[in-house]
């Protein structure tokens, strides 16, 4: 008998009394803290997002391909990763040569590359929380992970919601979900909080909303 066999075996035992007919566990949590006005959900994200030094900017669908291009000439990117769905007028400003978001990429060519510019899913705002969920427009998992730096372009309100309950409604639990709160960090070495350690360093959120 293996593990497996023997962890099953304990927890069939430990059902073995419960009637098949048994009626679930309502589980009735609050689905957010509080009631909040739509502007004052964005507003809250936006401080959420810089608590967790995630440098937060704002604009209009007309601002959006200027404001990038401001964006990595700041930071003085000559690559940026592209997935294959982004739309191409948020980069239409820009003469960046762009590099594209291949399966046969390696670790080593996507360390190279200086900036990436995603989409989203889903923002929350109780937890300052960005979700990936390899769309086209967000890519794969690992070209926000290796470079050092990401754009998250993330609508106002549509894309907002107050919590996580109400984030996980707009999900699908199959695909590759990327929860993302702040640059990376880690503070698992006396306590010293080193950024970069398993993502990019700085994390810069588009808040696109009406003109």
């Amino acid at each position: 008998m293996n593990s497996r066999e023997r962890i099953l075996g304990r927890v069939r035992r430990a059902l073995a009394d419960v009637p098949a007919d048994e009626s679930p566990i309502v589980r009735d949590y609050l689905r957010e803290h509080g009631r909040r006005t739509v502007a004052e959900t964005v507003e809250l994200l936006a401080e959420n997002l810089a608590d967790y030094r995630a440098i937060v900017h704002r604009t209009d669908s007309a601002g959006l391909p200027g404001l990038v291009v401001g964006l990595l000439e700041k930071r003085g990117a000559a690559s940026v990763l592209v997935p294959p769905g982004l739309d191409e007028g948020w980069l239409a400003a820009t003469g960046v040569t762009r590099v594209a978001d291949r399966a046969e990429s390696t670790p080593a060519e996507l360390d190279r590359v200086d900036s990436v510019v995603t989409a989203c899913a889903v923002a929350i705002a109780e937890t300052g929380t960005i979700v990936l969920d390899g769309s086209p427009d967000q890519g794969r998992r690992r070209i926000t992970l290796v470079p050092d730096h990401h754009v998250c372009v993330v609508r106002v309100p549509d894309q907002v919601v107050s919590s996580v309950p109400q984030a996980l409604e707009r999900l699908d639990p199959v695909r590759p979900l990327t929860w993302i709160s702040g640059p990376s960090a880690t503070s698992d070495i006396e306590l010293d909080r080193v950024e970069g350690v398993h993502g990019p360093r700085t994390l810069e959120v588009i808040l696109v909303g009406e003109a």
